[in-house]
C-alpha cells in the first residue's frame, strides 16, 4: 500500500467515524444531491473538442453535485474516438488506464466480439452486475473517472443503471457505523489472481471498499459478483455486503439510462450495471469507454 493510501483520516473529516457532527453536516448537504432525474444531469454540447464555458461549468457542476453528468452532442456526425480524449482533457481527466482488452489508445471499444483466452463480459451482450470500474486494480491505480460515449445503441436492451456511492455510504453508516469500519479495512475485499493459460496476468489485489482520497472525497471499490470475490471473514463485513446488495437490488435506487447515439456519461466512477442486449445485422452496439486515474477537475481541492 502506498504512503498516500495509508494516510489516516483527519479529525475533521466527515468520514472519520469519531466525528459524528462533521458527518451529519456533510450528510445534510449530500442528501439534497441524491437521485437526480436525467433532465437534471443532461448537458447539451455543441462541440466536444471545444467546450464552451457554460458547457464545461454545467458538466463540472453536475459531477460535483451528483458525481455524474450526461451529455448530448448536437452534431451526431461527430463520432470519432478522439472526442472522448478531448472531453476528458478539458475536464482535467488525463491519466488513462490501459487495461486488458482496451485499444492501443487506452480507450476501449465495447462491442460484441470474439475473444481469445478468458471471457470478459463487457465485450459480450450479457448483463453486467453492479460494480465500480477497476475494483481489481492496485490501490495506486484506482479508477476515479469514466467517460462512456455511445456511437450506436443496441437494437434492444443495453440499459445502464447508476447509483452515487455516497448514497450507499449514508445508508450503511446510518444503519451501523461499524459496517463502514469493516468496509474500510485494508483487506475487506480481495480479488484473486487473474490466470490465463496457466499464467498470472494480474496478481491478487486486496483493499477496502470505502476509502477517502487525498482530496478528501469518498471513493468506493465494489463488485456484486458472486465468483472471484473474497470477502474478509468478519460478521460486520458480510452484513454490510448483504445490505449493499439489497440496496442495489431495489430498482427505485438506480437511475436507468439507455444512451442513444451521440450521448455519453461522465462520472466519478459511480456504481453501475448493464442489462443484456440484442444486436441486429444493421445495428450493432458500440460504446467508447475511457477510464481515468483522475476524477472530474473540480474535485481537486
Amino acid at each position: 500500500m502506498s504512503q498516500q493510501e495509508s494516510q489516516p483520516l483527519s479529525a475533521d473529516s466527515p468520514f472519520n467515524l469519531n466525528n459524528n457532527a462533521a458527518y451529519q453536516q456533510w450528510r445534510s448537504g449530500r442528501r439534497d444531491c441524491q437521485r437526480p432525474g436525467i433532465d437534471e444531469l443532461l448537458v447539451r454540447v455543441a462541440d466536444p473538442y471545444n467546450l464552451s464555458s457554460d458547457e464545461k461549468t454545467a458538466l463540472i457542476a453536475s459531477c460535483k453535485k451528483y458525481n455524474m453528468a450526461i451529455y448530448q452532442l448536437e452534431d451526431l456526425t461527430m463520432q470519432e474516438k478522439s472526442l472522448v480524449h478531448q472531453l476528458g482533457r478539458q475536464l482535467g481527466m488525463k491519466r488513462l488506464d490501459a487495461n486488458l482488452r482496451s485499444d492501443e489508445d487506452s480507450v476501449s471499444s465495447l462491442q460484441v466480439r470474439e475473444q481469445q483466452g478468458n471471457m470478459y463480459i463487457p465485450y459480450t451482450n450479457k448483463a453486467l452486475s453492479w460494480h465500480t470500474d477497476g475494483y481489481y486494480n492496485p490501490l495506486d491505480k484506482q479508477i476515479f473517472g469514466i467517460i462512456m460515449h455511445c456511437v450506436r445503441p443496441a437494437i434492444d436492451g443495453g440499459v445502464n443503471s447508476l447509483i452515487n456511492p455516497e448514497e450507499v455510504y449514508i445508508a450503511l453508516r446510518d444503519e451501523n457505523p461499524s459496517y463502514i469500519e469493516a468496509l474500510m479495512h485494508p483487506q475487506a475485499m480481495i480479488i484473486p489472481d487473474n490466470v490465463e493459460a496457466g499464467k498470472v496476468i494480474r496478481a491478487a489485489q486486496d483493499g477496502p471498499v470505502f476509502r477517502v482520497k487525498a482530496d478528501g472525497r469518498l471513493h468506493m471499490r465494489f463488485s456484486a459478483r458472486k465468483r472471484n470475490i473474497v470477502w474478509r471473514d468478519d460478521r460486520n463485513t458480510h452484513k454490510a455486503v448483504e445490505i449493499i446488495n439489497s440496496y442495489l437490488a431495489d430498482d427505485e435506487n438506480g437511475l436507468k439510462v439507455k444512451l442513444e447515439a451521440g450521448q455519453g456519461i461522465i462520472c466519478n466512477n459511480v456504481l453501475h450495471n448493464r442489462t443484456g442486449f440484442e444486436d441486429s445485422a444493421g445495428q450493432k452496439r458500440l460504446m467508447y469507454r475511457a477510464r481515468y486515474y483522475d476524477a472530474v477537475e473540480s474535485f481537486k481541492l
